[in-house]
């Protein structure tokens, strides 16, 4: 925390209670003193919040109106930022309708609304027909989100779900589309969403066991009792995740059960529920494999034979086996291939080659393809999902750190793209205000990371400017260098915002990821701290300027970072951290735990996965130091890294810090892993963490550049 920071209160925290605790494995004995925190009745406290242990409850109160009296002075600031970023926001936005059919489906906002509204108009334009009422549906409950939202193919009915309580056991419910009545086919605890039948006369969904795992997929038909539903598959590996998904010429029912390293599919007809499931390929560890609509054939993106960034390959849909499998797009080492999509003419693939992203479109007849161009040093690309199979036309989504979001449909048979729609930011938006750069940093083992960095063209970059480095790493998700308006109100204040690209994403290819998980899992967090060292050295910023930011895997760097170099940073947030990663990997009846083996490793079967773990995690690495000013943010509902981890971690923090710098822990007592639910109420949380780092970093009185 630099000299011009302003002081914290000198207020006395919650102190937790400490009771002994410990466990053996592998010969190696640990004590948790903190143990306590995680409620016996953790599932219930899921669909009941109320059913929390009074002593739990009183723990977590406390420490939330500790922090509320620790930030007191920065309801005005926090005012401030909502209000900027708020100003950023179109509050009546649409996103541009999506034909299908007859019809075009979208989504939009009305002017004060927290909640999504859908939508949909004649296909060539028209009023807004809205069929569901997010804000409506959510009035007087504490949280509402709403999954998935699919309509019948005859467009007479919906299959929507809804979660009220942030713990993701979601609610489906069927819509007369004519009527917007719902009808009383309803299924509880599902995974969120559904696929309708060929016939409309049901539909697929996942249900969720008592543990919260997606573990039978069923057909319910309508107007009959959920008890009558028939299962088509169910799961019996706990570290399995399953899915069930459709194809956009309603041909077939596509079941997938995957971790994160393998996978499985089966296919049945979506016009025959009653029909045995065909096995595409059995499971073989370290084998993926994704099916993708083709008409009388599927593309299948694999790894398979070796092929790391994978590759395209093709086989008859009536005989998908391996056997049968045939190559389109060979393996390109250095490519890596993340998504296809087919159409009756064309197969497009959405790629990402020397750290960009790029679309690319295959003719299917005659094997020729082009490459979709976009010109800035980096950017962010997402191609958008299309109802319509018999299309010449796809939709992808672009935007830069400086460049709003743009909307376009491309014809792939003419190559001309359209632009639909240009992100509005009401209160104004000028990108020559703004530079963007891709940095390269070096490891400690000579790996480049890529970092992208965005700053007021008047920002001075002689170290003195604060930084917010945000960083993730884990499951090979790539945080793209996209706009947000978010950042804008720390970036105008003489805020550097970078993003260190790290390992354990895909940023530079799946050996990207393969070299941050399990045993190299320290490489994620060595090249966070390079990043944060090679931004000083090129004189972005001071290493007591730098606020270090990630949220759930990324909160988990946060915590291990800090302790492995807590002077690398002024301070951390730390939001949904999942710190306490060694208790979580041991605890088998955990939502996520033994699907999550792949990437961490299995501690309970494995004495050398038990030391790597334990040689990171967070909780468990916690020392005598002087730590930075942390910010900890969680869920009381969150059953992906549940309340426990961070109250837990905070209390051990205060208890063998050294130093004077506060650890705040807020936690949301109505809400999830993805904090509120609505957009307004959402902004406010992100004023809040905003506040903090401006707080951390001597800006709080500074409002531009």
């Amino acid at each position: 925390m630099t000299a011009s920071t302003p002081p914290f209160a000198d207020i006395e925290p919650p102190k937790a209670a400490k009771k002994a605790h410990s466990d053996l494995h592998h010969g190696i004995a640990r004590t948790d003193e903190y143990a306590w925190m995680r409620a016996d009745n953790w599932q219930e406290v899921f669909r009941d919040p109320s059913v929390l242990a009074a002593g739990i409850r009183a723990h977590l109160e406390a420490e939330n109106a500790y922090q509320e009296q620790m930030t007191a002075g920065e309801e005005q600031l926090r005012r401030l930022l909502f209000s900027e970023m708020k100003g950023r926001i179109k509050e009546d936005d649409s996103s541009v309708p999506a034909k299908d059919g007859p019809y075009a489906y979208g989504s939009s906002f009305k002017k004060g609304g927290e909640q999504p509204r859908f939508f949909r108009t004649p296909r060539d334009g028209g009023d807004h027909d809205i069929y569901l009422d997010g804000d409506k549906e959510a009035e007087g409950k504490p949280y509402f989100r709403v999954g998935g939202v699919d309509h019948s193919h005859d467009h007479k009915k919906l299959l929507w779900g809804a979660d009220d309580k942030g713990s993701e056991f979601f609610t489906l419910r069927v819509r007369d589309m004519e009527t917007r009545q719902d009808l009383p086919d309803t299924i509880l605890n599902t995974a969120g969403g559904g696929v309708w039948d060929a016939e409309a006369g049901g539909f697929f969904y996942t249900q969720l066991d008592d543990n919260h795992r997606p573990s039978r997929v069923l057909w319910h038909k309508l107007g009959t009792p959920p008890s009558e539903d028939r299962l088509i598959y169910e799961e019996k590996d706990p570290g399995m995740f399953l899915g069930v998904g459709g194809t956009r010429s309603n041909q077939w029912i596509v079941l997938g059960v995957n971790d994160h390293e393998t996978t499985e599919c089966s296919v049945l007809p979506a016009s025959d529920p009653f029909a045995k499931p065909l096995l595409v390929h059995p499971r073989e560890t370290g084998l993926q494999y994704e099916l993708e609509e083709g008409g009388d054939e599927f593309f299948i993106l694999t790894n398979a034979d070796g092929a790391k960034d994978f590759k395209i390959m093709s086989a008859p849909a009536a005989a998908p086996t391996r056997d049968d499998w045939r190559e389109i797009v060979p393996h390109e080492p250095g490519r890596l291939i993340l998504a296809i999509a087919g159409f009756k003419r064309f197969l497009v693939r959405l790629e990402r080659k020397d750290g960009l992203p790029r679309i690319v479109v295959r003719n299917r007849e005659t094997g020729e393809e082009h490459v979709i161009f976009f010109e800035e040093e980096a950017y962010s690309l997402g191609l958008g999902g299309s109802a319509e199979y018999d299309t010449d036309v796809i939709r992808f989504t672009y935007s830069s750190m400086t460049t709003p979001a743009q909307v376009f449909d491309y014809d792939m048979a003419a190559r001309t793209r359209t632009l639909l729609k240009t992100q509005e930011v009401p209160s104004g938006h000028d990108p020559a205000n703004y530079v963007t750069r891709r940095l390269m940093a070096p490891a400690p083992d000579g790996e480049l990371v890529p970092v992208s960095v965005l700053y007021h063209h008047d920002t001075r970059l002689d170290g003195s400017a604060p930084c917010l480095l945000y960083g993730y790493g884990s499951y090979g998700i790539t945080i793209p260098a996209s706009f947000s308006t978010n950042c804008l109100s720390l970036v105008d204040r003489g805020f550097v915002y970078a993003i260190a690209h790290i390992r354990g994403g895909k940023d530079k290819g799946y050996s990207w990821y393969e070299d941050g998980k399990r045993d190299k899992k320290i490489n994620t967090f060595t090249d966070f701290i390079a990043a944060a060292r090679h931004l000083v050295g090129a004189g972005f910023t001071s290493h007591d300027r730098i606020v270090a930011q990630g949220g759930s895997a990324g909160g988990m760097l946060m915590g291990a970072v800090v302790n492995m170099a807590p002077q690398a940073f002024g301070a951390i947030i730390a939001e949904v951290p999942f710190v306490d990663v060694l208790t979580t990997m041991l605890d088998d009846t955990l939502p996520l735990t033994p699907p999550e083996w792949p990437e961490w490793g299995n501690p309970i079967a494995s004495a050398d996965d038990y030391r790597t773990i334990a040689a990171y995690s967070p909780y468990d690495n916690v020392a005598a130091l002087d730590y930075p000013p942390i910010l900890a943010v969680a869920g009381l509902t969150d059953p992906r890294v549940t309340y426990w981890e961070p109250a837990k971690w905070v209390a051990r923090l205060r208890e063998r810090k050294t130093g004077d710098n506060p650890v705040l822990f807020k936690i949301n007592m109505d809400a999830g892993h993805a904090g509120a639910s609505g957009r307004f109420s959402r902004l406010e949380e992100i004023a809040h963490t905003y506040a903090f780092a401006l707080k951390v970093a001597g800006k709080t009185k500074s409002a531009v550049v």
